[in-house]
């Protein structure tokens, strides 16, 4: 005797034995007991690895350019504020434009979520997969065809008498073959019941068999059968056998609304961004002027102080000022890249292409007046969420009758009816057989099965019977949540539109105070921090006042969006693409349409168009932008580095800051006696006068802000007017050139 060892399996044992004692041994019994010992190690688990192909003792390292198959084409390197052609090519995009960019490449839906898009999960394709639910649910009703043939040979070996041997006995087999054929329709029906219809054939070939059996060879034994069975209590009744299409459907609605929702939200996430774009442009303007106005501010006190005026110590704060605001601009700049970045993403354009979008829809100035039953009437009867709700109570309600019907006892009727027939040839070559008919089979009974308790299809009946509770309150919580919604956006609706007509005052007053701080500052008799305030404050007004009208014109757009309106006032609708498929005539028949996915159509124009950039309807003059190859603007040196003037004034002559201009009076220019000594002008200022009244020993020089816009003094026409009519102002134009005391 030897033992092998395999590491990490079984010890086995080999015997060695003469070869006269394995003559005796029974191979098929030895066959057995090894096939036996090899299954119950395999199901110890202890057969070697190499044995077992399935299982997995390593990680699997595919390459991962093999295991991803998309691709796309590179794009360009996207533009950031270090780029030196921010403003080349620029595309004029209207709102309604925009839409239908959105749509036309929306077959994943995206939304906006304030400064980028995500993907929201909801494709075009979500509601024709919806719908194959309905067909999965009407296959119980189809008919059912069962076709079946089998042939088959049997030899059932007994003990016969010998002849030969009184006391003796012979093993005889006795051969029967034959063959099996069927065929039977069934279908269930509406009410449960599944009625049946067969057709039963069976051949026997007998072989030989003890002497004088007797019997028919071959032998041809037909049936034809009809059945029925009907279910009293559970499974029983109309409403619960279609509780799963009636579910299925309603679930194929739920998804088209959902997708509508998602639809809906993607439209104003775009109305949304298009908005925040304009406001980053108008931003941008009133930055860009804050830089000339502090550069130009910058450079007039750098040149007084290389005409020995003021101190160095008065350059400081300037200089400070004029960096501080260029590092907003490079935040504005920044911003409007990621603003319109968010719009690409919307849109499904790529993050660069080569053209900067420039909207060109000016934001409505109209203030809306909505009545308020009105609003909520509609946003109960049109809100997609609001309608799935719903659609989730009645799908629900089908539930509860699905249980209410499978927590009932089993009470079956059975009925059978079958006709049998017997054909065959005898033993002396004659045939014999039964006319149909003759020989019928009947069967009735009655059926009952009941677990004792029905616990678990009554708690089941229970949870769904909660769940419709649930399904009540939440639609009365949204119904709820859509009042104080609605609220809110009017309450934002008003606010903004008080805020900018506000801010168009605050704009006003603003440009007017600077350009008192400027004069008074040209002369010497204010401080730079008030022209720094100045500034500032005319700035932020600019950027307020865009502000408070975008989120107004988005405030519209999102309360569209809660009343559930806002596909129809833009006239978008749903065309359903069909592709023909296989259907359950095959493709012997005409083929049939099934729907394949639920594109957006063409979108009607709502906003009015325009040529000009969007921002230009705040009045923006001069709008700057960077050109392909243009410098972006340096901090200037230090004044102890800056290049003398070509000039050197007289040190000796100071402005009076004691001395106030008349603004009646035609200014005159210096007597001998007074020099007339007239600062540089900053460059991209008005120098409107150098000019010096001689009044006693005074000198009066009067320098106004750089290219300021001019902003118009807009009428209202409040009414209720409807957000698809264009904006409607009354402009009046006044003259900003005026004179201040200082």
């Amino acid at each position: 005797m030897a033992a092998i060892g395999i590491p990490g399996t079984t010890r086995l044992t080999v015997l060695f034995v003469p070869i006269s004692r394995i003559m005796k041994i029974d191979f098929t019994r030895v066959l057995w007991m090894a096939t036996c010992v090899f299954v119950m190690l395999g199901m110890c688990g202890r057969v070697p690895a190499q044995l077992r192909v399935d299982e997995q003792r390593r990680i699997r390292c595919p390459d991962p350019s093999t295991e991803s198959g998309f691709r796309r084409p590179p794009t360009p390197a996207p533009v950031t504020v270090a780029s030196p052609d921010i403003a080349a090519n620029e595309r004029l995009l209207t709102l309604d434009e925009a839409i239908g960019i959105a749509l036309r490449y929306s077959e994943v839906i995206r939304v906006f979520t304030g400064t980028a898009a995500a993907p929201s999960g909801v494709t075009i394709y979500d509601t024709a997969i919806a719908t194959t639910a309905v067909d999965r649910s009407v296959w119980r009703f189809d008919p059912v065809f069962l076709a079946n043939s089998a042939f088959r040979h049997n030899e059932t070996p007994f003990a016969a008498p010998d002849p030969g041997d009184p006391l003796g006995a012979l093993i005889r087999d006795r051969a029967v073959g034959g063959t099996d054929l069927s065929a039977a329709l069934s279908q269930q029906n509406r009410f449960g019941g599944t009625s049946e219809m067969a057709l039963r054939d069976r051949w026997d070939r007998v072989g030989a068999g003890p002497p004088g059996s007797g019997s028919l060879d071959p032998t041809h034994s037909p049936s034809f059968e009809l059945s029925y069975t009907q279910p009293l209590l559970e499974g029983f009744g109309r409403p619960a056998n279609n509780a799963p299409i009636v579910i299925a459907r309603l679930q194929a609605d739920q998804s088209y609304f959902q997708f509508k929702d998602s639809v809906q939200e993607l439209v104003r996430g775009v109305i949304e961004a298009y908005w925040a774009l304009v406001q980053a442009r108008t931003e941008l303007w009133a930055r860009e002027k804050q830089v000339e106005q502090a550069k130009a501010a910058y450079e007039r006190v750098e040149a007084q102080f290389r005409t020995k005026i003021v101190g160095r110590g008065e350059v400081s704060q300037p200089r400070v000022a004029y960096a501080s605001f260029r590092a907003n601009l490079i935040s504005a700049r920044g911003n409007l890249l990621q603003r319109e970045a968010a719009l690409r993403n919307l849109l499904g354009l790529p993050p660069e292409d080569g053209q900067r979008l420039v909207p060109s829809t000016p934001p409505t100035t109209n203030q809306i007046q909505f009545h308020w039953e009105e609003i909520t009437r509609t946003a109960q009867a049109r809100r997609p969420d609001l309608i799935e709700l719903n659609l989730v109570l009645l799908a629900d309600q089908q539930r509860v009758i699905q249980g209410r019907n499978q927590a009932q006892p089993s009470l079956d009727v059975v009925a059978l009816q079958r006709w049998n027939g017997l054909s065959g040839r005898l033993l002396d070559g004659s045939t014999l057989s039964a006319s149909p008919g003759d020989h019928t089979d009947w069967t009735a009974g009655v059926t009952f099965t009941v677990p004792l308790g029905l616990r678990q299809a009554r708690a089941q009946l229970r949870s769904q019977e909660l769940i419709l509770m649930r399904d009540r309150a939440n639609i009365q919580q949204s119904l709820h949540q859509i009042e104080h919604q609605l609220a809110t956006s009017l309450r934002n609706l008003d606010q903004a539109f008080l805020q900018y007509d506000a801010y168009r005052e605050t704009r006003d007053a603003a440009r007017e105070n600077l350009e008192v701080q400027f004069v008074k500052a040209s002369i010497g008799s204010g401080i730079f921090l008030n022209v720094l305030q100045a500034i500032t404050d005319w700035g932020n007004a600019v950027a307020s006042e865009s502000q408070a009208l975008t989120n107004y014109n988005s405030e519209l757009a999102s309360l569209e969006r809660l009343t559930g309106t806002i596909l129809e006032t833009h006239g978008i609708r749903f065309v359903e693409e069909q592709y023909r498929s296989i259907g359950p005539h095959g493709h012997c028949f005409e083929p049939e349409c099934y729907p394949r996915d639920l594109r957006p159509s063409e979108n009607t124009e709502r906003y009015p168009a325009s040529d000009s950039a969007s921002e230009e309807s705040f009045n923006l003059d001069d709008f700057p932008r960077r050109r392909i190859g243009e410098t972006p603007p340096q901090l200037p040196q230090t004044p102890i580095d800056s290049p003398e003037p070509d000039s050197e004034p007289d040190p000796g002559s100071e402005p009076d800051p004691g001395s106030e201009p008349d603004p009646d009076s035609e200014p005159e220019p210096d007597g001998d006696n007074v020099p007339n000594r007239e600062i540089p002008p900053a460059p991209g200022t008005d120098f409107d006068a150098a000019k010096s009244a001689d009044s006693g020993n005074s000198r009066t020089s009067t320098i106004l802000p750089p290219s300021l816009p001019t902003p118009p003094d807009q009428n209202f026409r409040i009414g209720a007017s409807s957000p698809l009519t264009p904006a409607n102002a009354v402009y009046r134009q006044i003259s900003l050139k005026r004179l201040f005391r200082p």
